[in-house]
């Protein structure tokens, strides 16, 4: 038996979901360990939000975020100033936003993705039009990389 408080959030529930259009989906959440101190990650969190990303971050410093890279399967030589998680996958550094969609959409059996170092011009540390070349690696499960997509020089 249905009482009318229940019956009255359902058809509220209902009409919610009927207006939403077709295909609409939660933005991708990426939760973000991040120097408090670092001004290049933050920008690259602007840019993915900007580009439709649900961001949380999280301070960490140093020692603890070099553990919490390890952890995770970053090997050594392949790290960056700041790491997330988005959908099971560790992505490391400057990674652009159109990776980590790929990356999600084909969904390969990885680590995650990564930008070594801090590539000037790669999304966060300057301006686009006066990038460096620079690659971005797809973490293997057993350690290895292999380039996912590479990015020239403007």
């Amino acid at each position: 038996m249905i009482c009318r408080r229940g019956f009255v959030l359902g058809a509220c529930a209902a009409s919610v979901t009927a207006a939403l259009p077709a295909g609409a989906e939660a933005r991708p959440g990426l939760h973000v360990l991040k120097d408090p101190n670092c001004g290049c990650c933050s920008a690259w969190v602007e840019i993915l939000q900007s580009e439709g990303f649900d961001v949380t971050v999280e301070e960490s410093l140093g020692t603890a975020l070099a553990q919490y890279k390890r952890d995770n399967g970053i090997p050594q030589g392949m790290g960056s100033c700041h790491t997330g998680r988005i959908a099971g996958y560790m992505i490391e550094g400057h990674v652009p936003a159109a990776d980590i969609r790929r990356l999600i959409e084909e969904r390969p059996d990885a680590v995650g993705l990564t930008v070594p170092g801090m590539p000037y011009g790669s999304p966060g540390m300057g301006p686009e039009d006066k990038r460096e070349a620079y690659d971005v690696f797809l973490i293997r499960r057993d350690g290895s990389t292999e380039v996912f997509s590479s990015y020239e020089a403007a």
